[in-house]
């Protein structure tokens, strides 16, 4: 399985599965990402961190971290 980090600019990929454990993967979800979910990558900065993206319509920023453990199809 590949990782949202993975995903190239242009890009739209699906959530399939979130990792990390309870703060973590309750940050990622309180952001409108949940599987199932659409995530198109917009930008990713010149060092790769962060990488902004569009979900459920609104723009987001995310670091290298948090998109490891975000599960993508």
């Amino acid at each position: 399985m590949s990782t949202l980090k993975d995903a190239k600019i242009g890009q739209t990929v699906t959530v399939t599965k979130l990792c990390g454990e309870g703060a973590v993967k309750r940050r990622i979800m309180d952001m409108g990402i949940t599987k199932g979910t659409e995530i198109y990558v917009r930008k990713v900065a010149p060092l790769g961190d962060p990488i902004e993206v569009t979900v459920r319509g609104y723009e987001l920023s995310l670091r290298k971290a948090d998109a490891e453990n975000i599960m993508t199809a």
